[in-house]
């Protein structure tokens, strides 16, 4: 699985529309835990950021903002 197709799988399902962990499970045959990590490192490749710059941009502001949030929470 490389960074253009993690991307390209994300941007058909962005966020977390219902059905998506069994979508990710049956079509990618990977825990979402483990796509969520595979999905940051993809966005932050150069591979996956030539594939499909504006994912790319989305899933790490995404990530940017929730790891945001934890630190809020633990403060």
């Amino acid at each position: 699985m490389t960074p253009p197709d993690l991307l390209e799988f994300e941007r058909r399902h962005p966020g977390h529309p219902p059905g998506k962990e069994t979508r990710i499970i049956q079509e990618l045959g990977i825990s979402p835990p483990r796509y969520y990590q595979l999905l940051l490192r993809a966005a932050t490749s150069p591979e996956g950021i030539a594939s499909d710059a504006m994912t790319a941009r989305w899933v790490r502001e995404r990530s940017a903002r929730r790891a945001a949030a934890r630190e809020r929470r633990i403060a």
